[in-house]
């Protein structure tokens, strides 16, 4: 499995020393970051929703720009060879080529409230900060609700690929109820596939391997929304305040 800790690759020792010592704002730090990201990551400031696009992106149907908002209740789609990186209220995303991701949810006064998101098709890291009620992620195989969370899922008809990064997350099969499992995460600890068999009633959930997504990532979309991922200062709940960069 290979995390952030494999040490065969400096940048990722240097990234994790920058978090540490809070050293968003300049200096070597910067330079580290942008050779990682491409440009060095911050809280995004009011207004703004994508930090980061690429290729063929569509909002609501309309062609993406950096310029463009992201609203409660949006549906993003991106091309072959394409993606974008963006927020919304209190989540933060990253969705891979591909991909059709449904967003649900309203706007509460000056807040954006997500109760749901919906995975047609393709590849999503996500990770959501604390909700009243929690908020739930489907895709045609699976119904998994969560409670501030960092997550990466990969959805196709047949089968629902699922890595709690971190957190909690209640996982059912969408066409088997007999099939669920709750996960309790600190750092990938136990991703799943989720199937739709019905030749394999209560035996649709099944272990699978760490695949296709980085704490590299998680961490820059977490520093997107003023966090950091708990696996960089173990031992803090995640729910509480972090340092704003």
């Amino acid at each position: 499995m290979s995390r952030f800790n494999d040490a065969d690759d400096p940048r990722r020792r240097l990234l994790i020393q920058a978090l540490a010592a809070g050293a968003f704002g300049g200096g070597w730090a910067t330079e580290a970051l942008a050779d990682i990201f491409g440009t060095p990551p911050s809280k995004l400031p009011p207004g703004q929703s994508i930090y980061r696009l690429s290729g063929t992106v569509t909002v609501n149907d309309k062609p993406a720009t950096m310029k463009t908002q992201i609203g409660p209740s949006d549906t993003i789609v991106t091309g072959k060879g394409s993606e974008i990186v963006f927020v919304s209220g209190v989540n933060s995303y990253i969705v891979r080529d591909s991909s059709r991701l449904q967003l649900q949810g309203r706007q509460d006064g000056g807040s954006v409230i997500t109760s749901a998101l919906r995975l047609l098709t393709g590849r999503l890291l996500a990770v959501m900060g604390k909700a009243p009620n929690g908020l739930r992620i489907e895709s045609t195989t699976a119904t998994i609700g969560i409670r501030g969370t960092g997550v990466y899922m990969e959805a196709d008809p047949e089968e629902t690929y699922f890595c709690t990064c971190y957190g909690v997350a209640d996982i059912a099969s969408a066409k088997d109820p007999s099939s669920k499992d709750t996960v309790v995460a600190t750092h990938h600890d136990k991703p799943l596939y989720i199937l739709a068999d019905p030749k394999a009633a209560g035996n649709n959930i099944r272990r699978a391997p760490f695949k296709n997504h980085t704490d590299q990532e998680l961490m820059l979309i977490e520093t997107l929304v003023g966090r950091t991922p708990p696996f960089v200062f173990p031992g803090q709940d995640y729910d509480a305040p972090r340092r704003d960069y």
